[in-house]
């Protein structure tokens, strides 16, 4: 590993947020969703491209729009997790099956190098090694951050990454 990955490691830095949809006004979605963070004292300092990606899980569905953040809060993980769930709320989310069509998903991929696991929140986000969709906007504005579990940078997990979605940047 080079020094500026292990002092990344050490030193780690960033909550990022992935931002899913595939019904409704899609991009208009993901904007909504930003802007209600931001009125809950959630500040947006990065946001990656949108990217359009193919149903996950179960494909008989729309694509998606994708795009990953990266926040700043005063709020522990359990609090913006809550905070989360309730702008999904706000905007409509209803939960009918896992893997379905949503308005938004908001899912937290990092909390700085926080590991945790319990019947609330998982963190790191347990599939970020295994998403195309999750990773390439995620490299695009975080590649050399480490996985706290796996010790690999961002880039290094899409090189390990066994997923053929179709993934596109618009």
């Amino acid at each position: 590993m080079e020094l500026t990955q292990i002092l990344y490691l050490l030193f780690m830095t960033g909550i990022y947020l992935s931002l899913g949809t595939n019904l409704g006004d899609r991009e208009q979605n993901l904007f909504r969703a930003c802007e209600l963070l931001t009125v809950k004292s959630i500040i947006i300092k990065k946001t990656s491209s949108i990217y359009q990606t193919a149903a996950w899980g179960k494909t008989d569905q729309p694509d998606f729009l994708n795009q990953v953040i990266e926040v700043d809060t005063a709020l522990n993980p359990y609090f913006l997790l809550k905070k989360i769930n309730g702008i999904e709320s706000e905007m409509g989310r209803v939960r009918f099956e896992k893997w379905g069509e949503r308005l938004i998903d908001i899912d937290i991929l990092y909390y700085n190098d926080e590991i945790m696991s319990d019947e609330y929140l998982i963190l790191p986000h347990p599939e970020i090694q295994n998403r195309k969709f999750i990773l390439e906007p995620l490299i695009e504005i975080a590649a050399a951050a480490i996985h706290p579990l796996l010790g690999k940078t961002q880039n290094e997990l899409h090189q390990l990454l066994d997923d053929d979605l179709s993934v596109n940047k618009l």
